[in-house]
């Protein structure tokens, strides 16, 4: 479950980026979140990983109060979060195995269980074949599967993505798009923030959409 209430994030600069945000997303939901650029939607995702905090309100995530937990708590949020973001993040020293097993290794897990997860998640994504790859070699549709494959690798219950389709043809943005439906229909809950949520081919999922960081009604 996530919730926020009366949440506004201004920056130093005195930038309003979210105004009296308050929604409920169930266990489970798949959500888009539209807005026009700088709309305010990849500081609501960065709000739920607390890679941000809140200036006033209340941010809920699986029974946690994000606004108010201690920096040491916040990596034991994360596990159970996947985040794909716009700027990727990719190692290119490393081998696409190497970049999906780094979650593993900080989380401690041992080799064969770190292992037999990463197998699983390049799979899903289809780049199982393409392991032993540097991530130079990739397309920008693989090289975003390999985010989301690391971004699944803990098997998180809540998975966020900030536009993840952008500069994507049309066949990788339905590939794409249609393994983020997947991880949904196991019980995952799925946000998705994308400019332009009429570019999608299936409307049936609930859509929030923000306006100079408000939240339209």
């Amino acid at each position: 479950m996530i919730s926020f209430s009366n949440v506004y994030k201004r920056y130093p600069n005195g930038f309003d980026a979210l105004k009296n945000i308050a929604f409920t997303i169930k266990q489970g939901e798949m959500v888009f979140i539209t807005g026009h650029s700088g709309a305010g939607k990849t500081t609501l995702l960065r709000l739920i990983a607390a890679i941000e905090r809140p200036t006033t309100g209340g941010i809920f995530v699986n029974n946690k109060n994000v606004s108010k937990l201690k920096n040491r708590a916040i990596p034991f949020l994360r596990r159970n979060i996947g985040m794909v973001f716009q700027d990727q993040k990719i190692l290119f020293d490393r081998s696409v195995f190497d970049n999906v097993l780094l979650p593993l290794q900080i989380c401690g897990f041992d080799h064969w269980s770190a292992t037999g997860r990463v197998r699983a998640a390049l799979d899903k994504v289809g780049l199982l074949k393409r392991e032993k790859a540097r991530p130079i070699t990739l397309s920008g549709g693989e090289r975003q599967r390999l985010c989301i494959a690391r971004s699944i690798v803990n098997r998180p219950s809540i998975l966020i993505a900030d536009e993840p389709t952008a500069n994507l043809d049309t066949d990788y943005t339905r590939d794409i798009m249609y393994m983020f439906k997947s991880f949904h229909q196991v019980g995952v809950t799925v946000l998705i923030a994308t400019p332009n949520v009429e570019s999608l081919e299936d409307h049936q999922y609930r859509v929030l959409t923000l306006n100079q960081g408000e939240l339209a009604i």
